[in-house]
């Protein structure tokens, strides 16, 4: 019989890439953690893991160990939800999502929820997609509102399976230009144009998208600054630092000074959806999936969403926003 802790111990050492880190996390002895692994191998008569002084990486079998691991974990936080709605007769509900995207799917779409599903106590926590979508696989987390580029989904180490993602719409990135600049009147623009231009940008992964497009353009960018924030990035455009490259839905509220262009089809595009674990027994986690799409849906169609409308019914006994163990 395989032991549930040291599944546990080795999501940790997948997870952080060392014996030493995972000891950490876990609060155990990296004499322990390893002890763990060894047993856990002996039991399994094959190799989870390549021992190195760079550290460990996962053999094709400790994937395979790693992905029964977050299902367990799944399994186990679903009972105990289940447990506690016997007790209480309320389903809690985590989403996990990242910033804009949040800012603009879910505030119409909780309501809709919370109409069907009155029940429910939401939490709502912030993360970009790499933090989030584990979360999803280990059962931490119900449902994560995400993106990723031309690659696939940040989803950690291990296979995916029974991770379903649900597109919601397709977010093309534009180029933010001061007003003043010489191709600000362009109605759209292609990435070799600008490769003498000074870069300032709203995330590292942004910044990686960049250097990826434009070295298929023929230049290696200019990035003088990179942030964490697209509402400061664009701030920083208007105060005359460089240009930025900004997903269209980051583009809100607008700043004066600044003139938006698109870039030449085939430009940079974010695909954002919403991933979840294939379950028949969460009516209140399709009804949120049902209501982002409906939400992204109006978003594509050029509706505003009502957002005061949409956010009447939420009450601080139901909504909890913020880190959730």
């Amino acid at each position: 019989m395989i032991d549930v802790q040291r599944l546990r111990v080795l999501r940790a050492v997948a997870e952080h890439g060392s014996f030493n880190q995972a000891a950490t996390a876990l609060r155990l002895t990296p004499s322990a953690v390893s002890q763990h692994v060894a047993a856990l191998e002996r039991s399994l008569g094959a190799q989870v893991v390549a021992r190195s002084t760079r550290g460990v990486t996962l053999t094709q079998a400790g994937q395979i160990m790693v992905g029964a691991a977050e299902s367990v974990a799944a399994e186990l936080e679903h009972a105990r939800q289940q447990v506690a709605r016997l007790s209480t007769g309320r389903t809690q509900l985590t989403v996990a999502t990242f910033t804009s995207g949040g800012r603009l799917l879910l505030p119409a779409a909780l309501p809709r929820l919370m109409a069907s599903h009155p029940h429910t106590v939401l939490h709502i926590r912030e993360g970009e997609p790499e933090d989030t979508l584990p979360l999803v696989r280990q059962g931490a987390v119900d449902l994560a509102l995400a993106y990723h580029f031309d690659g696939p989904l940040p989803v950690g180490p291990g296979p995916s399976a029974g991770l379903q993602w649900t597109p919601l719409l397709e977010d093309p990135l534009h180029v933010v230009l001061p007003q003043g600049h010489q191709l600000a009147h362009r109605d759209t623009l292609d990435l070799a144009e600008l490769a003498a231009e000074p870069w300032v940008l709203g995330c590292l992964k942004t910044e990686a998208y960049l250097r990826r497009y434009a070295e298929r353009a023929g230049f290696a960018p200019d990035v003088r600054g990179t942030t964490t924030d697209y509402f400061f990035a664009r701030s920083l455009v208007a105060a005359g630092l460089g240009i930025s490259l900004i997903p269209s839905i980051a583009l809100a509220p607008e700043i004066p000074g600044l003139r938006t262009v698109p870039i030449t089809s085939p430009g940079p595009i974010r695909h954002i959806g919403v991933a979840a674990i294939r379950r028949s027994d969460r009516p209140h986690v399709t009804a949120l999936v049902h209501a982002l799409r409906e939400q992204a849906s109006q978003h594509t169609r050029g509706l505003d969403p009502v957002l005061l409308e949409a956010t009447a019914d939420l009450t601080l006994d139901k909504l909890t926003v913020g880190p959730h163990a």
